[in-house]
């Protein structure tokens, strides 16, 4: 038993957190993103419940979240590749740079200090809910994709950014995407492939950044480590992912119903919602 901790209170997370896992399976159909949005704040506040300490609450948030966005990543992405929304060439030109860009970022992770992650999910959130609630067709960058080196930094930038905050990518490609003038169900469906290029080898990056660093607080080591690898708690993990998996194919078809300005407003207001949490937290 955790510390304080009653059966009612643990009864609740459970329930809780498998609710969660299906409302991020929903979310990483309907927006094409792996669901980190949802998965590190109801994390960080169950880890805040037992005790986690701060100095490893959030790396630990982020770890599990890229964990779980594996196969709701797959999920997503088969879904919206069914429906023959993926741009195969965009995939294939990021691909070897979001991994890079995730590697960095794990690396980052095992010295950062928690608020680094927090800042940097606020940052990315909220300018991107800007640019979804108030940004107009003639905000762009260029009417075509950039070619060479330009795009391979972006690929970077999103792996870097995306293995900080926990997500699958899908929130920042999209927004780079449709910065150059692609439809946003295209940006979506293409985003929601990212999220394994970031998922995956991040969660062994973050595995590596928290391995052994649960020693450094014998007291609650025993207790609120046993099912972890590194930065990775597999208990998380095991709440979250059958009923988000299950639910992202209902996310996807969803999308695809809505408008093009409908799915905008819901994606913008989602992720304004998410930053003003971690703003409160700071």
């Amino acid at each position: 038993m955790f510390p304080g901790v009653t059966i009612t209170d643990l009864v609740f997370l459970v329930v809780a957190l498998l609710a969660a896992g299906c409302l991020t399976g929903i979310l990483a159909g309907l927006f094409g993103v792996g669901g980190g949005t949802v998965i590190v704040p109801i994390l960080y506040e169950l880890f805040r419940i037992i005790s986690v300490p701060e100095e490893m609450r959030m790396p630990l948030c982020v770890g599990t979240s890229l964990a779980i966005i594996i196969p709701t990543s797959l999920r997503s992405y088969l879904a919206h590749r069914s429906k023959g929304a993926v741009d195969g060439a965009v995939l294939r030109t990021w691909g070897p740079f979001v991994v890079i860009g995730v590697l960095l970022g794990s690396v980052a992770a095992r010295y950062a200090p928690p608020e680094v992650f927090k800042v940097v999910f606020i940052a990315v959130a909220g300018f991107s809910a800007i640019r979804l609630l108030f940004g107009r067709d003639s905000w762009r960058l260029g009417n075509e994709l950039p070619k060479g080196m330009l795009m391979k930094a972006y690929g970077i930038v999103i792996g870097v950014l995306s293995s900080l905050m926990g997500i699958g990518g899908g929130q920042l490609s999209t927004l780079f995407l449709t910065f150059y003038g692609r439809p946003i169900h295209q940006a979506v469906a293409t985003s929601s492939g990212i999220g394994l290029l970031v998922s995956i080898p991040g969660m062994f990056g973050y595995i590596y950044a928290g391995w052994g660093r649960a020693t450094a607080y014998p007291d609650i080591a025993a207790v609120q480590f046993p099912l972890a690898l590194g930065f990775v708690s597999l208990i998380g993990a095991a709440l979250f992912i059958p009923t988000s998996v299950l639910c992202a194919s209902y996310g996807a078809n969803l999308a695809h119903r809505l408008s093009r300005r409908t799915l905008e407003l819901a994606f913008g207001l989602f992720l304004l919602a998410i930053c003003i949490r971690f703003a409160v937290s700071l």
